[in-house]
């Protein structure tokens, strides 16, 4: 390979963890609250409210029925209105928020929904309200559970962000596509394979790691 197929597929790696991490931070600021909103309105939360769950249930389902491909296309308008551009690293993270956001929430919901309930309930019986509960027992007892949720969604986000160089997300997808299969270049693309595979099991190595260090169950 030349200087100028090294330095973008460099590039390339750069832009796949920017838009890769920078979905998954802001997706967790819309997600966390989210899924903890869903958890405290459910039927087995701290504060049921059928209406209020009912509806982020709708839309959190509708969302996360549509394949990513068909959002990516479908969130163009909004994506130029959001960056004043619909391709690019910095486009793709609209769609990839708005795909991993549910996706979050409903994780976050089921970590929380698998906190033993007497642990709670001892939270209850030593006068801890329902913020209380939530930052120092639930999020605390559900962690190791997060974390793993954590690195299923970067995993899976890196995967969607490779996805999005099928209409000019940017990153190793778009290069995969671009001479890959476009020009037919099989080294390019074996390449852009082969780091979108380490860089998935690197995170996956170092999410799995975090998740035994958090497991207080193994101490």
């Amino acid at each position: 390979m030349d200087e100028k197929v090294i330095s973008m597929i460099t590039e390339g790696i750069g832009e796949t963890l920017y838009m890769t991490l920078g979905s998954v931070i802001i997706g967790y600021v819309i997600g966390l609250p989210l899924g903890i909103l869903l958890y405290v309105s459910g039927p087995k939360g701290l504060k049921p409210c059928s209406l209020l769950y009912r509806i982020l249930d709708f839309i959190c389902n509708i969302i996360r029925s549509i394949p990513f491909l068909i959002l990516l296309i479908l969130l163009i308008p909004f994506t130029r209105f959001v960056v004043g551009q619909s391709y690019g690293s910095t486009a793709t993270i609209v769609p990839l928020v708005i795909c991993a956001a549910p996706y979050i929430a409903r994780v976050v919901e089921s970590s929380l929904t698998d906190v033993d309930a007497g642990v709670i309930e001892a939270a209850r019986a030593m006068g801890a309200d329902n913020f209380q509960i939530i930052t120092k027992v639930l999020l605390v007892e559900a962690k190791t559970s997060l974390m793993t949720g954590f690195t299923i969604t970067t995993g899976l986000l890196l995967g969607y962000s490779a996805m999005s160089g099928t209409v000019g997300g940017g990153g190793l997808g778009d290069i995969a596509v671009r001479y890959g299969y476009y020009r037919w270049q099989a080294d390019i693309m074996f390449i852009t394979v082969a780091l979108l595979v380490v860089i998935f099991q690197i995170i996956q190595t170092i999410g799995t790691k975090l998740s035994a260090k958090l497991d207080h169950r193994k101490r």
